[in-house]
């Protein structure tokens, strides 16, 4: 018997089948796939890898020869790190037969505990014509990486929008149909019409409360926008619809409490199984690598007895379009629907000499302030480098540092973090009017 079965080699699972196996405990690894799971396979790393070298002109094979070095060099060292934890793969899909049993390839295997980190899939919404040859969801694009055209994306989502960045700056026609009132609706509104504008001048069509009801042969979309019914036609569809939890037959002779496909869990990570534990994408929330992560390294100190050295939340969201977006705790129109008093700070990019060195484009960062404590409630950036930039930000939303505190560091020039500097200020001379 292991101590613990570990469902899914992504980012999560990996994390806490190492951290167990290096505590000294027995574990099994299930992944029938790839080793790092759809974000070093098939998502996060890849997207990057191609939004890193595409232009006018590019080379596709050489970008689809460069990505793969990426990943297949990552993965190597992520299976090294497993070997050397001595953490046993096995390469199978598994099934949850019951609260300590997993079958994988014909073989039953016992655990004391069973994580769940099986993350999730691109979602298959019931629109006609969603089978047809040419519609691809991120997994298929990215391993058929060539020139196109023409591309209609279904979505306006991170997803969505990074990967029209990718096509659009390869000279490829891109239109995005999303349905709600604007594209990345659940980051701050300023952030949404920033980078709208900024597709638009990039020469991707972009129309919000579109509503696809089918797809027809030739790969003509329709869909209504503004009361008409329209259509549009491309070579390629791409669904970035959103994505569900992989959870779907997951379990025989057992049934935890689920919601939608979500595993329903505790503080602790336990699903109402009390040894079956889940996390990730499986549980909902963002759906993003560090946030598994973490949820698995914190679920693998639980599982050892020890409290969690990890935090897990809040939880930074990172889009990597040019410019590049990152938001994290809450923001402005947050604050307006708790009540929560607040005063917000924001410099806009324009005079930031390592923004102008680097031809950076219009761009801006905003923080939100508690108005009587002064804690750093939340940040939202638009700008150069906003990716690396927000870890500093969710040190101190997490930490609750005050706009005094975040003013005592001397941030170098020039740099991009010189901006903090500034839209503290600026938030610190609103909260004091």
């Amino acid at each position: 018997m292991y101590d613990l079965l570990v469902l899914g080699g992504g980012p999560g699972g990996a994390a806490a089948a190492r951290r167990a196996a290096q505590a000294g405990k027995s574990v099994a690894l299930f992944e029938p796939r790839s080793i790092g799971g759809t974000c070093l396979n098939r998502g996060c790393i890849p997207t990057k890898a191609l939004l890193h070298g595409v232009g006018p002109g590019c080379d596709f094979a050489a970008l689809a020869a460069e990505k793969a070095r990426v990943v297949d060099t990552l993965r190597a060292g992520m299976e090294r790190q497993l070997a050397s934890a001595k953490v046993t793969l096995i390469p199978h899909p598994a099934t949850v037969t019951g609260a300590h049993t997993v079958a994988a390839g014909g073989v039953r295997y016992e655990g004391e505990a069973i994580l769940a980190a099986v993350g999730s899939v691109p979602a298959r919404p019931p629109i006609p014509g969603l089978d047809l040859p040419g519609v691809v969801t991120s997994d298929e694009l990215l391993e058929d990486l060539r020139p196109r055209e023409r591309m209609i994306i279904l979505g306006g989502g991170v997803i969505g929008v990074e990967l029209a960045c990718v096509w659009a700056a390869a000279g490829c026609r891109v239109t995005i149909l999303e349905a709600l009132e604007r594209i990345l609706a659940n980051l701050d509104r300023e952030l949404s019409q920033s980078l709208t504008l900024q597709l638009k001048r990039d020469g991707v069509e972009l129309l919000t409360g579109a509503h696809v009801t089918r797809i027809s042969p030739g790969l003509t979309v329709h869909f209504t926008h503004k009361g008409a019914e329209q259509t549009a036609q491309a070579e390629t569809v791409l669904a970035a619809m959103g994505r569900v939890p992989a959870t779907a037959g997951l379990f025989a002779g057992v049934e935890p409490a689920m919601e939608r496909g979500f595993l329903q869990v505790n503080e602790r990570f336990q699903t109402s199984i009390p040894s079956l534990y889940a996390i990730g994408d499986a549980i909902g929330g963002a759906m993003l690598a560090h946030k598994a992560e973490a949820e698995g390294c914190a679920a693998a100190d639980l599982l050892l007895g020890r409290a969690p050295v990890r935090g897990v939340s809040p939880v930074p969201a990172c889009v990597y379009t040019d410019p590049e977006i990152a938001q994290v705790g809450l923001t402005a129109d947050d604050c307006k629907a708790r009540g929560i008093p607040f005063a917000a700070g924001k410099c806009v990019m324009g005079g930031n000499g390592r923004t102008l060195i680097a031809g950076g484009k219009r761009g801006f960062l905003k923080l939100v302030f508690h108005a009587q404590t002064h804690a750093l409630l939340g940040a939202c950036l638009y700008c150069c480098r906003a990716t690396d930039l927000i870890s500093e930000l969710t040190l101190a939303v997490t930490l609750g540092l005050t706009a005094e505190q975040l003013l005592r560091p001397v941030r170098p020039h020039p740099t991009f973090s010189e901006a903090v500097t500034e839209a503290v200020e600026a938030g610190l001379a609103a909260l004091t009017r």
